[in-house]
């Protein structure tokens, strides 16, 4: 008699990560959760929301790319979760909205209980980090479509903002100053070109780099900041206009997403100095400029357009948080762009 195992498929494997997965999640756990004793679906209190006078809810869904293909090689898999929240929640938090909750997907070959515990509870931590629940998500196991070392992740998540304190372009005027929030390195966009110059210029993930202080491998694997407390203390304590997540496509489109056409942000690029992985990828992979520009996030991750007069605030409050912050540029006469200063 043939069975759903020999055809690759382990259920009892997937009841086990279950299992060992559950107490991480409830560390991501929220007041609003309710329990659904089926299991089939994540609730969440929507009496919450009665305190708003006019709650938008705010949705968004990614994943992390080829940064899950490095995570298999070094068979480190508690991280790689953690990007996958940055990813979604601070697309969230652009628009001011508060991250509620989150669910996850994880595609794979095989199910090895252990890694799959691995890869939720990093979805949880970052849940954790960004004060949002992991309310549910859904494992499977594709054999044959994968190897049985391959898997791949996506989460969405929800969020709610009050209609009246959206923030977003309208608000954005001349005389507005660019604060510039520090990245924890190469976040999880620009992969496929990591790999490239690692195959290319013939570097190993084991390699210990001197301008690093760390192997390459623990570099590329540091994972994403996570920013929206951070930001939402901001919004809370000071006048944020808008805010601008750093991610593929780089610095300036994605800031420019943030300007209206009446606009342009001026960005200077000797404010700060980017993080050494940048010069590695460039220096080693024979990356040019205008190349490293438009893939990477170049040590900013996040934008904060605010008016100058409260700039200084702005930045004591993230510095305080233990957030590098700085002015970035500055919001001129323009036509939405975002550029750099010739």
């Amino acid at each position: 008699m043939t069975s759903y195992a020999d055809a690759g498929v382990d259920i009892e494997a997937g009841d086990r990560a279950v299992e060992l997965m559950k107490s991480r999640v409830a560390r991501s756990r929220r007041p609003e959760v309710v329990d659904d004793a089926s299991g089939f679906a994540g609730l969440f209190d929507a009496s919450a929301f009665l305190r708003y006078r006019r709650p938008l809810l705010a949705t968004s869904t990614d994943g992390v790319g080829t940064k899950v293909m490095l995570a298999q090689q070094l068979g480190k898999h508690d991280t790689i979760g953690i990007d996958l929240v940055g990813m979604v929640v601070d697309d969230l938090v652009v628009c001011g909205a508060e991250p509620l909750f989150m669910t996850d997907y994880i595609a794979c070959g095989k199910v090895v209980p252990e890694r799959i515990a691995d890869i939720v509870g990093g979805v949880a931590e970052g849940c954790r980090l960004a004060g949002c629940a992991l309310v549910g998500g859904e494992t499977a196991e594709h054999p044959g479509a994968m190897g049985p070392d391959e898997y791949d992740l996506a989460g969405a998540g929800t969020g709610v903002v009050e209609a009246d304190e959206m923030l977003g372009p309208d608000r954005v005027v001349p005389g507005d100053v660019v604060l510039g929030l520090a990245s924890s390195g190469v976040h999880s966009n620009g992969y496929s070109l990591v790999r490239h110059v690692i195959k290319t210029a013939g570097l190993g993930l084991e390699q210990e780099l001197p301008e690093l202080g760390r192997t390459l491998g623990e570099e590329l694997l540091e994972p994403t900041r996570i920013y929206s407390l951070d930001c939402l203390a901001l919004i809370r304590e000071t006048e944020v206009h808008a805010l601008a997540h750093i991610t593929g496509g780089g610095l300036a489109a994605n800031l420019a997403r943030s300007l209206p056409g009446t606009v342009d942000a001026l960005l200077d690029r000797n404010s700060w100095t980017p993080p050494a992985i940048f010069e590695v990828l460039a220096g080693r992979g024979g990356v040019p400029q205008e190349e490293m520009d438009k893939t990477f996030n170049l040590g900013v991750g996040m934008c904060a357009i605010v008016p100058a007069a409260e700039a200084d605030k702005a930045l004591a409050l993230l510095n305080g948080r233990g957030l590098p912050a700085w002015v970035l540029g500055e919001v001129v006469p323009g036509e939405g762009r975002a550029r750099f200063r010739q």
